[in-house]
């Protein structure tokens, strides 16, 4: 059976080297090396990144060292997420964040995973995310956090 494909956000790197989502976030990052679990990776979070503190590129850089799966911003994923902007699940000022849902939806991935409960991880949103999804054609998308996910032994 192929491992679950795993479209990580920005946070999810970023948790890495948080101290109350570290140990979840570096869990997850174990499942990936371990061939687990299949990262999914956007130039939306390189960008996303590209200022970060070193550590946090350095989680980056490993990640590049694994078999990660890489998907690009489209016009495609742009439009659905204008289109969640549209229907007031976000605000435009939270346009990335619609963005990494659209990504990933467009994707088809098995499962997103964040920290981010206020905009992604949120159970409201979610169905709402995914009414939109269906609207527009495409498949439900699961969101959950990397605590949810990962199977690395902590």
């Amino acid at each position: 059976m192929r491992p679950l494909r795993v479209y990580v956000d920005t946070s999810v790197v970023g948790g890495c080297c948080d101290h109350e989502f570290a140990a979840w976030s570096n869990g997850l990052m174990k499942d990936f090396e371990l061939g687990r679990l299949q990262p999914v990776i956007s130039d939306l979070v390189l960008e996303e990144v590209h200022s970060a503190p070193e550590e946090v590129l350095e989680k980056i850089a490993d990640l590049r060292e694994l078999p990660v799966e890489w998907v690009a911003t489209s016009p495609e994923a742009e439009t659905l997420a204008r289109e969640y902007i549209h229907q007031s699940i976000l605000t435009p000022n939270y346009f990335s964040d619609a963005l990494h849902i659209a990504i990933a939806t467009i994707a088809k991935v098995d499962v997103l995973v964040s920290w981010n409960f206020r905009h992604i991880v949120h159970y409201d949103k979610i169905r709402l995310f995914n009414a939109v999804n269906l609207q527009q054609g495409y498949g439900q998308l699961e969101i959950r956090s990397p605590k949810e996910v990962t199977y690395y032994d902590l």
